[in-house]
């Protein structure tokens, strides 16, 4: 699952599970693009040890709830590399309240970035995406699990995936789009806030009893992303160890 000469825009890839698929696209060959809207340290970061370890990577600061910004993302990635093949929707937000407690400003935040984001790099990608491309948009668990104070985060997901199987008939030219459902896993955005013995409890329901770790997600990317999976599209695959 080689992905040489494919190059890779991973959005949100400064950190968490998104740093660790940019890492491992670029084990494996991709030129990557690390899109990042604030931690611009991490970001330069994780480029700096894709190159140390023989990759090639470049950084790019843009906020994908903003049209111009993914505009600039994709036209600055073709002005660097010459095309884009892949595109990794991981960008995301996620701040777990009860619904009553959720303000309008929180309710906004989330739409903007995980859903309003998908919009815009969607349109982007119909006519800058390369032919025969792949679209893997990180869209989560929770929309199937009904948990308190996750009606938000999970809304936005489900927009995620019903969004990605009605593009996946639209955009044409080859280009495979998918949704990747993660279940909990072992990142600061997630662990944020949460005791150990919810940890321990969010553990015992998948058949590992373990959390999963960003790397588990990234392999499951790095399929998606390479030419084995081509005939998968309009699918949302879930990797959560058998969690739902």
């Amino acid at each position: 699952m080689k992905l040489a000469n494919k190059v890779v825009i991973v959005t949100g890839a400064s950190k968490g599970i998104g740093k660790e698929i940019a890492l491992l696209l670029a084990k494996n060959k991709a030129k990557v693009i690390v899109n990042y809207a604030n931690s611009e340290a991490e970001a330069n970061e994780t480029v700096s040890t894709i190159i140390t370890n023989g990759g090639q990577a470049f950084a790019i600061k843009a906020d994908v709830s903003k049209r111009k910004e993914v505009t600039f993302l994709f036209d600055k990635t073709i002005e660097i590399y010459g095309k884009i093949d892949v595109l990794v929707n991981n960008a995301g937000v996620m701040n777990s309240k009860k619904l009553k407690d959720n303000t309008e400003e929180d309710f906004d935040t989330h739409f903007n970035v995980n859903v309003k984001g998908l919009f815009n790099t969607f349109q982007e990608a119909e006519s800058k995406l390369a032919d025969n491309g792949s679209i893997i948009n990180i869209s989560s668990s929770t929309v199937k699990l009904m948990l308190p104070t996750y009606a938000i985060y999970s809304a936005t997901k489900a927009a995620v995936e019903q969004m990605t199987r009605v593009f996946s008939k639209e955009i044409g030219r080859g280009i495979s789009v998918n949704a990747l459902a993660p279940g909990p896993t072992e990142t600061t955005l997630f662990l944020k806030g949460k005791s150990p013995e919810f940890i321990k409890t969010l553990s015992a329901m998948n058949a590992f009893n373990r959390l999963a770790k960003p790397i588990d997600i990234a392999r499951v990317v790095l399929f998606l992303a390479s030419d084995e999976s081509q005939w998968i599209s309009g699918q949302v695959i879930g990797a959560n160890g058998a969690m739902v």
